[in-house]
């Protein structure tokens, strides 16, 4: 029997893996994330890169429908809708992040969504949970054919890259593509792939998410329409391989020959507890640590404060020392951590204008000094903070975070992550309407179709 090449193989599993194979580990943590991106995106409906995209996006018309998250009475064509509600997801930068490093969840989540709505039948919870899945796995399969993948990215934006993939694959996967027509799928997509770093702190940076979403999908359409793309797509240095310097891949395993290993089965995701890029999360934590031992000692007091010193990764992305957007400020080591020693607190309102263009917080920043320690890996696994606070009477107060709460070291709890979801989703729904999600992904898997969430405003 003739070897399978690495496309083909792609294409094989994700057309034969099946409802059977989902491990309760597996669904427990894809519900957790599905959920939670639900909620970002529901709050992430709200901003004004979101009613940009999609006031662009009412100028297209089609027959099928698919709903807009947190718009009550709002559909567009499900391509359309895949790519403003991915843009939802990330316009707070809220949303999940794996290792090596991405978004996984938002790329693939609208777009299943908008197509199961287009669908003739809904699918069954169950095969909505495998589609959503087998669009997480390629994902992270992808990015285990380079070790660059494994550092805070320099180049590219990685769910630009990735995502596009898991949502042609877990499309492909809804629609019941034949083999071929999924290796097709991820061809076509391949050609959608790709953003550049330097759009992060902007408002471009979430369409990353919704390109993703939008054209993995788009992908799938056309191949099951019959259109190809090169067969071994995966397999080249010129094909997927354009994006790592250091391209190395292998075959997706049989998963129709004893059980398959998911990837998710063995590394969750890491849960944000604040709308910022995930390195903030560490600075933050040591912040807070570092101003409760001050105020162990002493009252804290701006004025008091001669010099706050930060040690972090190496990043140029996420080093912005005077922030004047939420996007910067999204990305701002010394905006977070300042932030949390001011106000003791880092919340979704900390990123308004009102409070990054507040005299106290620029006179804190003036004082930051940054430092990149050789032992402090770019790597969202091995990476750490540290915060020390120097008063003007010589007293010094130090911190250091190795693993925030919400890590994938550290996930949070489950009360914790629902009720981060009711924060966020109540910004825009009733709260009959927050509980009733709640209990549909609760119960997602259970019945024999997939539920109706009421996901607009009400």
């Amino acid at each position: 029997m003739l070897r399978k090449g690495i496309t083909e193989s792609f294409g094989a599993a994700i057309h034969a893996l099946n409802t059977s194979q989902l491990t309760d580990g597996v669904i427990n943590r894809s519900k957790r994330m599905m959920l939670d991106t639900l909620g970002v995106g529901l709050i992430g409906s709200t901003t004004a890169v979101f009613n940009k995209a999609l006031k662009y996006s009412q100028l297209f018309h089609s027959e099928e429908k698919s709903s807009v998250w947190g718009k009550s009475g709002t559909s567009l064509p499900p391509h359309y809708a895949a790519f403003v509600n991915g843009i939802a997801v990330h316009s707070m930068d809220f949303d999940d992040t794996w290792h090596p490093a991405t978004h996984p969840s938002g790329a693939v989540l609208p777009a299943l969504l908008a197509l199961a709505e287009a669908l003739p039948s809904r699918p069954s919870g169950l095969d909505l949970l495998l589609a959503f899945n087998v669009g997480i796995e390629v994902q992270g399969r992808l990015m285990r054919f380079s070790r660059e993948a494994y550092n805070i990215p320099k180049r590219f934006h990685p769910p630009s890259v990735v995502g596009v993939m898991g949502s042609a694959a877990a499309s492909a996967k809804l629609l019941g593509l034949s083999p071929a027509q999924c290796s097709h799928a991820l061809a076509v997509a391949a050609s959608s792939a790709g953003a550049p770093l330097a759009n992060t702190a902007t408002q471009t940076k979430p369409l990353h998410i919704g390109n993703a979403a939008r054209r993995g999908l788009e992908a799938a359409q056309l191949a099951q329409m019959g259109l190809e793309g090169n067969p071994a797509i995966l397999d080249m240095d010129c094909g997927f391989g354009i994006y790592y310097k250091d391209y190395s891949p292998y075959a997706m395993s049989d998963s129709t020959a004893g059980g398959f290993n998911w990837i998710l089965e063995d590394q969750d995701v890491a849960f944000k507890r604040i709308p910022a890029h995930l390195g903030m999360h560490w600075v933050v934590d040591a912040a807070l640590a570092a101003r409760a031992k001050l105020e162990a000692v002493m009252t804290f007091d701006l004025s008091q404060i001669r010099s706050i010193k930060l040690k972090v990764p190496p990043s140029k992305y996420i080093n912005c020392p005077l922030p004047t957007s939420e996007h910067q400020a999204r990305h701002s080591f010394q905006f977070n951590a300042c932030s949390a020693l001011l106000d003791n607190k880092v919340t979704v309102s900390s990123f308004s204008e009102a409070q990054i263009n507040r005299t106290s917080l620029k006179e804190l920043l003036s004082k930051v000094k940054v430092e990149t320690p050789d032992d402090n890996k770019a790597s969202f696994d091995k990476m750490y903070c540290e915060v020390e606070i120097e008063t003007s009477g010589g007293q010094c107060f130090w911190a250091r975070c190795d693993t925030f709460y919400g890590h994938w070291r550290r996930p949070l709890s489950h009360v914790d992550l629902v009720e981060k979801f009711r924060a966020n989703a109540s910004t825009v729904l009733s709260s009959e309407g927050v509980e009733g999600v709640i209990d549909c992904f609760s119960t997602l898997g259970s019945g024999p179709h997939m539920g109706s969430p009421e996901i607009s405003s009400n």
